[in-house]
């Protein structure tokens, strides 16, 4: 999963109005119920059939690390659908989306400005547009670099053009070099 991709869903995942199942046994149990068998969630997490069943009758409590992390992954790309939609739906519709980032920033300008790339540290409230066009791309299977083009010219709409205020002339910004990253609803 992409770093932007990812989140994204974390974001989302703060609008949840009850906690997703903790233990093996109790995740086991609802990708079953949402999948349907456990011979398609065997094949989802790459574990045998048995496997599945031994989790869902508890008689395995303790999944291996990197089984854990794909159970905890599917789980909650699944929990509360309608509470996941409704929070991306208000994101993109009125309330937009709040980017917390630390990369390396730069412009393609007209000659003579500065347009040298530095890391910067950003906080900015991104219109509801911007948006719906990050959560529309994630749901077509956008790739990381698409991702990172769309948040890349809505930075540049909002902090360097300031809403066609000012640097009209930007051709290009450059998004690269992504220390830290984070989505707020």
């Amino acid at each position: 999963m992409s770093l932007i991709e990812d989140g994204l869903n974390k974001a989302v995942q703060k609008a949840f109005t009850r906690p997703a199942p903790k233990s093996a046994g109790a995740q086991m149990r609802y990708l079953v119920k949402q999948v349907g068998g456990t011979r398609a969630v065997a094949q989802m997490l790459r574990v045998s059939q048995r496997t599945v069943e031994r989790y869902v009758k508890n008689q395995i409590k303790k999944p291996r690390p990197d089984l854990a992390g794909r159970l905890d992954r599917e789980v909650k790309a699944r929990w509360q659908p309608q509470v996941r939609a409704k929070a991306k739906a208000k994101a993109a519709s009125t309330g937009g989306i709040i980017i917390d980032t630390r990369a390396r920033l730069g412009y393609t300008a007209p000659i003579g400005s500065t347009d040298q790339d530095r890391i910067r540290h950003l906080t900015i409230a991104l219109p509801p547009v911007h948006a719906a066009r990050l959560f529309d791309a994630q749901e077509q299977g956008a790739s990381d670099a698409r991702l990172q083009e769309i948040a890349a010219e809505a930075l540049k709409e909002v902090y360097f053009q300031d809403g066609g205020r000012r640097a009209g002339s930007l051709d290009e910004v450059r998004f690269t070099d992504i220390e830290h990253l984070e989505f707020d609803l």
